[in-house]
């Protein structure tokens, strides 16, 4: 099964057919990607790799994590799973506790 990786410390001027060209030294590649601005279109200095299985995502981990690339030092992570990290749960602004009626 494939494995996400979250690659961080990315040199701005790295494309995404670098990423894909050096993460397969480690495996098979499923997909690589530089996430970009997209107001600018410029690298926000981070990506994603999908390695075919979960032991080439983990040989992949050990050899770039920490290397240094373009100039700049790579943080190699398994991703995690969609809707966890940071993202920001319902709720919208006022929580209210439940006690009904205006603040003020």
């Amino acid at each position: 099964m494939a494995q996400k990786l979250f690659i961080g410390g990315l040199s701005f001027s790295t494309s995404s057919e670098r990423l894909r060209e050096l993460f397969a030294q480690a495996g098979t590649v499923e997909s690589a990607t530089v996430v970009t601005d997209r107001d600018t279109g410029r690298s926000r200095g981070f990506g994603f790799v999908e390695m075919a299985t979960a032991e080439e995502a983990e040989a992949a981990v050990r050899k770039f994590n920490g290397q240094e690339v373009d100039g700049r030092t790579l943080k190699v992570e398994l991703a995690k799973p969609s809707g966890s990290g940071g993202a920001r749960s319902g709720g919208g602004f006022r929580s209210g506790g439940g006690r009904g009626g205006s603040r003020w």
